[in-house]
């Protein structure tokens, strides 16, 4: 903004020296009257286009130096918009709280937020109540589990929670094997949970991946054992039909304070084996489910923002 201020300045300057030479002053408007032939002008009358030039090539040069936003602002008639007032939110104490209008999916207290759903063959089965126990603060699945869902169904969300993985896993276990869960959106699409510390895998495996479609762009993962953040930002897709997108979804995801997916798309359903795009559906609001894939892996501290 320090150019556009600097063009409003040199532009009074402008119009200031253009309008002390355009008025004439009263003894050279007598002059006129009494005189066809005027002299030609002296002291402020006088042109100097020299001056002239450069006032000329410095508004030209700010100018130019303005954004195409601040050049937009110089030739529209920008409003400062009062209402409606933005609405007023109150964060939380540190930045993982869940701020005022945050919806509490477990605080450590009881699961009454979350019922289980099993899987067989064909996919996702039926719901029941929820088996999963809290232990030290965190909820994770007991031996007989299935995958953790919520009640309630979200489109377009802001989500924060924090998981870890196992303890104790022998050497000898490795690969997808190794604290492998997922947070699936809508019942659809997955960001992987994995001990990615120093556990080799496929790239778009790893935790923080669009699983088998985008790779993080980094590895910001803690030891097993340790907790680790998700902040997950997710915009819905919007459908044509029942397999066009016409927006397809697209997903943020910030690990541990890193940004690991940078408002990616996300090409169709998480399908292993498989080509996503291939398999596009329809469907509308969903559940955030915590995937159990035989492994202890523990979440706490999880809420959500509808946007």
């Amino acid at each position: 903004m320090k150019s556009f201020f600097t063009l409003m300045l040199v532009l009074f300057a402008f119009a200031l020296s253009n309008a002390q030479e355009v008025q004439p002053s009263e003894t050279s408007r007598s002059k006129a009257v009494s005189s066809v032939r005027q002299k030609e002008p002296q002291g402020p009358m006088r042109f100097n286009f020299a001056e002239q030039e450069a006032i000329v090539k410095k508004f030209t040069q700010s100018f130019d130096s303005l954004t195409p936003m601040q050049k937009n602002i110089f030739f529209t008639n920008v409003k400062h918009i009062m209402d409606p007032e933005v609405a007023k939110v109150e964060p939380g104490v540190i930045d993982s709280d869940p701020p005022s209008d945050a919806i509490i999916l477990f605080n450590g207290k009881d699961l009454n937020e979350w019922e289980e759903v099993t899987w067989g063959i064909g996919g996702p089965g039926g719901k029941k109540p929820i088996t999963w126990i809290i232990k030290d603060g965190g909820m994770q699945p007991a031996g007989t589990s299935g995958t953790a869902q919520t009640k309630r169904v979200f489109r377009d969300f802001q989500l924060h929670l924090e998981w870890k993985t196992p303890t104790g896993l022998p050497a000898t276990v490795t690969g997808q094997d190794r604290g492998n869960s997922g947070v699936i959106i809508q019942g659809t699409y997955e960001v992987q949970i994995l001990d990615s510390y120093a556990n080799r895998t496929y790239r778009n495996g790893q935790a923080g991946a669009v699983y088998m479609q985008h790779a993080p762009l980094v590895n910001p993962s803690r030891k097993e054992g340790q907790w680790q953040t998700f902040e997950i930002i997710y915009t819905a897709p919007r459908f044509k039909d029942s397999a066009t997108y016409f927006t397809p979804p697209r997903i943020t995801v910030i690990y541990n304070g890193v940004l690991v997916q940078n408002n990616a798309i996300i090409q169709g359903p998480t399908v292993f084996p498989g080509i996503p795009q291939y398999i596009i559906r329809e469907h509308g609001d969903g559940p955030i489910q915590l995937q159990q894939h035989g492994n202890p892996t523990a979440f706490r501290n999880i809420w959500i923002r509808e946007l």
